[in-house]
């Protein structure tokens, strides 16, 4: 006898930003909704644009998934208010295609927005994507506004470490209303490379053989302390003259990186910025590598930190709540403060230095990825939260099976 199945709810996904634009929520938008495309759901992503968006409204991203641009040749404050009353727009005219809004990035489309689904009795849910972002809009008229709206309305708020926690529940949230939701990776593209095939990458790459490599991935902006990890770097070359750094991605400050990385280093050999480079690239650079630097002074769930532990390698982070969730200290990696570059070369020596010690690391790191954070395990997480949402119903014609 063939049982009916109900077609899973259609999602929008609401996102300032999103790739080939990079961060950790940009890329953590893509890997959700592809996810929940496998699964069945209904999913589209709403977005801003500019450089480097592609200039159409409508576009069917590399991974399959339809985007549609809101905004794209507005700057600054009218992108802003641009982008939140195409929101509206798009939440009202497409009200017939969706079941579920997923606000993953806060903002004025939030506040826009948010309203705007509850009028139409759709059920919403929010991601704060880093730590102080709460205690920021406690700060201001607009952020009060958002606060006050998702506390009225109970709207679930997806956090990504304890320290959002305690913000949170410090500006008035219930711990009824609040779920610890980590980002998801792609545990098969992340993986451990063997000895050989490290070797034939880091010819493809035109990497020293012998390099004891430490990698950062991830956007080239003050925030992310790559000055500090770079000045490390230097230190650890003091004794590890086979000590280089390479950097993947780009960003605001990446010219004054460059300036910097001349002045530490005079054969200007030792600090290798390749620019932005495709997505699906960012494995092999991580399997040319030996250590993982993420010296952020603040994160809310480093998406890179991830890619680096799913890729079995061992990591120098700061030592914040949002690193510590993932790294215990002698286990997955060592943890520094962020701002000690001296200390920051003592711990990237002591892993270039002990082979054994990275070979743990790296199998710890891996495990501990696998086993919490792999795509499957976070879209269960989704799945769970989204069928104790009130009045979310199936829509669209039910199949049999």
């Amino acid at each position: 006898m063939r049982r009916a199945v109900a077609k899973k709810p259609g999602v929008l996904i609401v996102c300032d930003s999103y790739p080939p634009v990079l961060g950790g929520s940009e890329i953590e938008a893509q890997r959700v909704a592809r996810g929940l495309i496998d699964r069945g759901y209904r999913v589209r992503v709403l977005c801003s644009g500019g450089p480097p968006m592609p200039e159409i409204r409508h576009w069917t991203d590399p991974c399959g998934i339809p985007v549609s641009i809101l905004t794209r040749r507005s700057r600054g404050r009218m992108k802003d208010l641009m982008f939140a009353l195409n929101v509206t727009w798009s939440l009202l005219v497409r009200r017939r295609e969706y079941s579920l809004v997923y606000f993953l990035m806060q903002g004025l489309h939030l506040a826009f927005g948010l309203p705007t689904a509850h009028l139409l009795g759709k059920p919403s849910v929010v991601k704060i994507s880093g730590d102080g972002i709460l205690t920021i809009m406690k700060g201001v008229r607009m952020g009060r506004f958002e606060l006050e709206k998702l506390l009225e309305w109970k709207i679930p708020v997806m956090l990504l470490n304890k320290q959002m926690f305690r913000e949170a529940q410090s500006v008035g949230f219930p711990q009824e209303q609040l779920t610890w939701m980590p980002n998801p990776v792609e545990i098969d593209l992340f993986r451990p490379v063997s000895g050989d095939e490290q070797a034939k990458i880091r010819e493809r790459l035109q990497l020293p053989p012998g390099a004891k490599i430490v990698i950062y991935t991830g956007r080239l902006s003050t925030e992310k302390g790559i000055r500090e990890l770079m000045r490390g770097v230097a230190e650890a070359a003091r004794t590890c003259p086979e000590a280089r750094m390479v950097l993947v991605g780009d960003g605001p400050i990446r010219e004054e990186l460059q300036a910097l990385g001349r002045i530490l280093d005079q054969a200007d050999d030792r600090f290798i910025f390749t620019g932005r480079v495709p997505l699906q690239e960012i494995p092999n650079w991580l399997g040319a590598a030996d250590v993982f630097g993420l010296t952020s002074p603040n994160e809310g769930f480093s998406c890179s930190l991830l890619e680096a532990m799913s890729a079995g390698l061992p990591s120098v982070v700061s030592n914040i709540e949002a690193n510590l969730q993932l790294v215990d200290e002698g286990i997955h990696g060592l943890t520094v403060q962020w701002n000690d570059p001296r200390a920051i070369g003592a711990a990237l020596l002591r892993l270039f230095e002990d082979e054994a010690m990275r070979a743990r690391m790296s199998s710890a790191s891996r495990t501990r990825v696998v086993e919490n954070y792999s795509m499957d395990k976070v879209l269960q997480r989704y799945e769970a939260l989204f069928g104790r949402l009130p009045g979310l119903s199936d829509d669209g014609p039910h199949q049999t099976v």
